[in-house]
């Protein structure tokens, strides 16, 4: 079973069992402008939730990524080292960030889901 959740970051969180899948939303993307660069993690490495981990860079701003949920990286998007621009042309497809070994996968609790989501960014 998979579940999508959202944070107030602007960070969409694809959990499948003990695996997360991270990006960023649309709405992030599109604020950002351009993607032109993305800094990820090293696989391996262990975050607590709220660390920030990685750097987007677009035309017009730097957008920091924070660990939505503790863990270790187990997977980064390498496409995205030659290929920034997926995350604006997929950011919730190809144009995903990194995927985390999940500590405690009931953690994904304290995000959103799809309708808090939308009713957050439309109060932005």
């Amino acid at each position: 079973m998979s579940t999508t959740k959202f944070t107030r970051d602007h960070e969409w969180v694809l959990i499948e069992d003990t695996t997360a899948t991270v990006g960023i939303t649309d709405y992030a993307q599109e604020q950002l402008g351009d993607v032109v660069y993305v800094e990820l993690p090293e696989v391996g490495q262990a975050f607590a939730a709220g660390d920030n981990i990685a750097v987007v860079e677009s035309v017009k701003a730097v957008g920091e990524i924070f660990m939505p949920l503790t863990g270790t990286i187990e997977a980064i998007n390498e496409h995205l080292e030659d290929e920034p621009e997926l995350v604006n042309s997929d950011a919730a497809g190809a144009g995903w960030l990194f995927k985390i070994a999940l500590s405690d996968p009931t953690s994904a609790a304290g995000l959103m889901d799809d309708a808090a989501y939308a009713e957050y960014i439309a109060g932005l």
